[in-house]
């Protein structure tokens, strides 16, 4: 049975799926793209501040669904830019310890939705 997950912490679907569905004890989170929910508006510019907002709205779901980053064990990152891997991995490593980090990949894609230059996806497990 699938379990709905949904928070005004994060920004609501642009599109016809949910934030997050929880299947027994793991959670799939789809991809986050920096947008503001206090505003709704796109935090723009700088990709290290467009990762920060992805992954504010990814804790945002993790706590609506009563887990954190301890329990992330898949990660999705697309970027615009391979050149701004580095960038978006310091602030993506921030949140996590390296000894316990979940896998991850990271790949480079044409375009994002709203032409972002980062989107991150996460699976969880409690």
């Amino acid at each position: 049975m699938k379990e709905f997950i949904t928070t005004p912490n994060a920004p609501a679907p642009i599109g016809p799926y949910n934030q997050a569905v929880m299947v027994k004890d793991t959670l799939y989170i789809s991809g986050q793209t920096p947008i503001d929910p206090s505003t709704g508006e796109l935090v723009k510019g700088d990709v290290k501040k467009e990762a920060e907002q992805c992954m504010k709205n990814l804790k945002a779901i993790l706590e609506a669904s009563g887990m954190t980053f301890e329990n992330v064990v898949k990660t999705s990152i697309f970027l615009k830019d391979m050149h701004q891997f580095s960038k978006v991995n310091e602030v993506y490593g921030s949140y996590f310890n390296a000894d316990t980090a979940p896998a991850r990949e990271t790949v480079e894609v044409a375009n994002l939705p709203m032409f972002v230059n980062v989107e991150i996806s996460m699976i969880a497990v409690k």
